[in-house]
């Protein structure tokens, strides 16, 4: 009894000590096969349950006590239903419908499995689970994941984090490589200007010594120093920068190239905005650490552990009291960590709302001014904006107020080394330069405490943002290639065979649908809003894969043809018609983008619009702007069609494509999908019925299912479903009246 390795959902748990006691003598020989918890019993009572299925039995434990034991096959069927809140497990027994397990929202798609599992086992069959549910929790520590990721905030570690980072920016090794020896060399210069400003206060600046030029040469020495820094500065900033914008680079290109291949089911999870916050805003973060912070931070720690050791040689008795606070720095900033994060992460979230926000209204801009709610919008935008001025505000308040207090411990140990040091002259025991020396050292170690105090702020606020670009990178596309994909040339017959899906696994959209279509057929699809027409062109092209069934192209399953093979043969006219920003031209060759100029022409024509196209003063190389908001409906829709058509596609799926348009327009576009499906297999849904009457066959879909199936006058003769959408729309047409 295998499972199948497409489940991501937890189905088999262990049982606690307890409870495997109870249940070892009445198991005998008997294999659990799953074992799944549950946590509401029949009294609508937080309960600790277990359900515990064999090959033939099912046994339900509830705080420690067998419950119920139930064999399998005395169920007729077996149901889970949703509810607000929670969910029911329930069995059909002698034509009855009884509960069996009640459970909370957590367990819904968990236990949708289950009541799978038992049907199947009840036929004597293997069960079929397969879904693209995934646990919502971390399996170390409980926590929620992240919406739509597999991260937990309280697991993550940045250390592995960061060593993803230097992975990713292995091939830019030399760079980094220059950057450190530049760092050592500006190290090794800033050692030298407190041993010249020793020998300045010791052996030139006392009474009765006047010698200039050992004065000129000194000063010169410090002024050298200071012109070699300067300049190694500059050429650091060069290096960095760039190294910065590279790994920022190859942060984008891989988080948009993974994006690219996501999967539509994982994509609807993301709002547009949120998507372009990984891609630009987080991947900028990370480049401004690299070549400002990061770079900043790697140079100070080179400086404090030089001087470090310097000083212990030199004198460590003073040397212990320059490093008194560092103990209390090092605490200070490890126990803040977390905490930064934390504050962080939501700073970002809110952030992540408002850029969203903004999307949506820019975006359906000319909606917000149609209905007058510019008003609101404003409203709107500065509500969210307050709760993330609020939440910045905050964090600004918590940081401005605990680094003047770490930055005050530092500086208690200049008073200690200046008491100290002053006690030292005054025993002979060191020179006044000496102490000069031993002051500028101590600056150079609590320049970089200071400044390190502030890097966990930097560092949590560069690997937040790796880690919710990792985030997007690890996510593996659902709708994957087979590892040897077929490369087929398309003849067009298609068949579906016992298909079923659901977006969510609970919530089937398809159920069971079977046809067979022959090349070259129109098959029309038909149904009432949400029956599951969209669904079955989405699964045609494989935006999603089917639950259970299969849909076979020339007799192969589309789940082993290669995905780019499959839809480069594919044309595709959707009702909401999008075009990019660019030229007519542009957009008609996006399927096709070596198209010649002649086969742009042609693919217009036979769309029906080259004629209006070349009404346009720059013909086709005129913009269409941002979604082709410079075109009418129809015009945009007859660009749609001459994309579909540019790559001679084999298949044809029209969706709606002629809902939005006008008399006039649809005629002309009918006109064009008339030429359009010569010799295609096409599937098409129609708003408006007469739109299909040349499908060679209409399939109506009702409720997920496949309800009728035949030509416009076996249906309409039929008087079932089909007969009363047509009826419907003729009286609605009746109603509205001849237009004036």
């Amino acid at each position: 009894m295998a499972h199948l390795k497409e489940v991501d959902m937890k189905l088999y748990f262990d049982l606690p000590e307890k409870e495997q006691d109870l249940v070892a003598g009445r198991l005998a020989d008997e294999k659990i096969l799953y074992c799944t918890p549950y946590d509401i019993d029949s009294d609508g009572k937080y309960t600790d349950g277990w359900m515990i299925i064999t090959k033939s039995r099912v046994i339900l434990i509830e705080d420690c006590e067998i419950k119920e034991e139930f064999v399998i096959k005395n169920g007729e069927d077996y149901n889970a239903l949703s509810f607000v809140g929670s969910g029911l497990l329930e069995v059909v027994v002698n034509g009855e419908v009884r509960p069996l397990v009640n459970y909370s929202m957590s367990h819904v798609p968990r236990y949708v499995y289950m009541a799978r599992i038992l049907n199947d086992l009840r036929k004597n069959t293997i069960p079929k689970v397969k879904s693209t549910d995934t646990e919502t929790k971390c399996p170390k520590c409980g926590r929620a994941y992240l919406r739509g990721t597999k991260v937990c905030t309280k697991c993550t570690n940045n250390v592995q984090v960061m060593k993803r980072l230097l992975q990713v920016a292995k091939p830019h090794w030399p760079l980094y490589a220059t950057v450190i020896l530049i760092f050592w060399i500006i190290t090794a210069i800033q050692m030298i200007p407190p041993i010249l400003n020793e020998h300045l206060v010791d052996d030139y600046l006392m009474p009765g010594v006047k010698n200039m030029k050992a004065i000129l040469l000194l000063v010169v020495g410090l002024a050298l120093c200071a012109l070699m820094n300067t300049l190694l500065t500059i050429i650091r900033g060069i290096v960095t920068t760039k190294l910065g914008g590279l790994l920022s680079l190859d942060l984008k290109s891989m988080v948009f190239a993974k994006i690219q291949s996501l999967s539509l089911s994982y994509l609807d999870q993301w709002k547009p905005g949120d998507l372009m916050n990984r891609i630009n805003a987080d991947t900028n973060r990370i480049q401004s650490f690299i070549q400002d912070n990061g770079a900043k931070g790697v140079n100070q720690i080179i400086i404090l552990v030089a001087v470090g050791i310097y000083l212990f040689f030199e004198n460590w008795k003073l040397a212990l009291f320059v490093f008194i606070p560092v103990p209390f720095v090092i605490f200070f900033v490890t126990k803040m960590r977390k905490m930064i994060g934390m504050r962080f992460r939501s700073q970002w979230k809110a952030s992540d709302k408002v850029n969203s926000f903004l999307q949506d209204i820019l975006s359906g801009i000319r909606v917000v001014k149609a209905f007058g709610q510019e008003k609101r919008g404003v409203e709107n935008f500065r509500k969210l904006n307050r709760e993330f001025a609020d939440i910045t505000i905050r964090n600004e308040k918590y940081w401005n107020t605990l680094f003047p207090i770490m930055n005050f411990i530092l500086a208690s140990g200049n008073f200690l080394v200046l008491y100290f040091g002053g006690k030292f002259i005054l025993g002979n025991e060191m020179t006044i330069g000496e102490l000069v020396k031993f002051t500028m050292y101590a600056d150079y170690v609590y320049a970089p405490l200071s400044w390190l105090g502030f890097m966990p702020r930097w560092f949590n606020d560069a690997m937040i943002g790796a880690e919710r670009i990792f985030q997007i990178i690890d996510e593996e596309p659902e709708i994957r290639d087979a590892d040897r994909p077929v490369k087929h040339k398309i003849d067009g017959a298609i068949q579906f065979k016992n298909v079923s899906f659901g977006y969510k696994s609970y919530e089937p959209v398809l159920k069971n649908i079977s046809i067979d279509v022959k090349k070259g057929e129109m098959i029309g699809l038909v149904g009432h809003s949400g029956a599951g027409k969209s669904t079955i062109i989405n699964l045609l092209m494989r935006l999603y894969d089917v639950d259970e069934g299969e849909i076979l192209i020339d007799g192969i399953d589309i789940r082993n043809i290669s995905q780019a093979d499959l839809r480069a043969q594919m044309g595709v006219v959707l009702q909401e018609t999008f075009l990019f920003s660019g030229s007519i031209y542009e957009n008609i060759i996006y399927a096709k983008p070596d198209a010649t100029y002649e086969e742009v022409i042609r693919a217009a024509k036979i769309a029906n619009a080259h004629d209006f196209i070349m009404k346009f003063p720059d013909g086709y190389d005129t913009k269409v702007g941002e979604k082709g908001v410079k075109l009418s409906g129809g015009e945009r829709q007859r660009i749609a069609i001459a994309r579909a058509i540019i790559n001679d596609p084999k298949i044809l799926i029209l969706d709606e494509a002629t809902a939005s348009v006008d008399t006039e327009t649809e005629q002309q576009i009918q006109e064009a999908l008339g030429r359009l499906i010569k010799n295609r297999t096409t599937f098409a849904i129609a708003h408006r019925l007469s739109t299909l009457k040349n499908a060679d066959r209409l399939m109506v879909i009702d409720d997920g299912r496949l309800a009728e199936l035949g030509t416009h006058e076996e249906l309409f003769r039929k008087k079932g479903i089909y007969h009363n959408l047509v009826m419907a729309q003729r009286k609605m047409s009746r109603m509205q009246g001849p237009v004036t």
